[in-house]
């Protein structure tokens, strides 16, 4: 089996033969999704931002993950009877008769206790310097066994994280596209917001389309 910290968007894309897009129109759609952030979220928001400026470039990834990224994600809430947030569960699948598997730092996936069908979104946690490996390529391996698992019904959405700065993914078939950075010390912030915030419609809409 490879483990996902093993893999680079290198490796994948010699191993089945990806094609790197510089976008797909399902990605433009995600990212460009329009929702209101209302005045008392853009205030924590602006709270978590404020200790993210003073300390990135110290924080290993615990403290990346416990004093930023966990906050940003529990105040969207992926909580529920049918879907959840789920961090550090095994992942694992057989992409091309290849055996893949890790943990994932976060996934979303359907059910309640334990990660069942995954749907969208897999994030992998680097601090901004010295991170080991390749990120982009440990996600987009965790994303081909995601596609594998939802028989290539729908599109496979991820994210990254490097310090600051936040990677969103899309893979469809074949191709994937990566878009630019989006810095979370600056107003990119309420667009990385709004783009987590669409990741739970996709997943409402997913589970209700079935």
């Amino acid at each position: 089996m490879i483990n996902f910290n093993e893999c680079t968007l290198f490796s994948l894309d010699k191993q089945f033969n990806l094609e790197s897009c510089e976008t797909l129109p399902a990605l433009q759609s995600w990212l460009n999704e329009q929702m209101e952030i209302s005045e008392s979220d853009r205030a924590i928001l602006e709270k978590f931002r404020y200790p993210l400026k003073q300390y990135v470039h110290d924080w290993n990834e615990v403290e990346l993950l416990q004093r930023f990224i966990g906050p940003i994600f529990s105040l969207i809430d992926f909580s529920s009877r049918r879907y959840n947030l789920f961090a550090g569960r095994s992942l694992k699948g057989t992409v091309e008769g290849i055996e893949l598997g890790g943990q994932p730092d976060g996934l979303i996936a359907s059910g309640f206790r334990k990660p069942e069908k995954p749907y969208f979104c897999f994030q992998e946690y680097k601090k901004e310097k010295d991170a080991e490996g390749d990120p982009a390529g440990q996600v987009l391996a965790a994303m081909l066994v995601a596609q594998e698992i939802n028989e290539h019904k729908h599109p496979i959405y991820g994210c990254y994280v490097r310090g600051a700065l936040w990677y969103f993914l899309l893979l469809q078939g074949k191709q994937y596209a990566i878009s630019d950075g989006y810095l979370a010390t600056r107003d990119d912030l309420f667009d990385i917001f709004r783009i987590l915030h669409g990741v739970k419609q996709i997943v409402l809409r997913s589970i209700e389309g079935g």
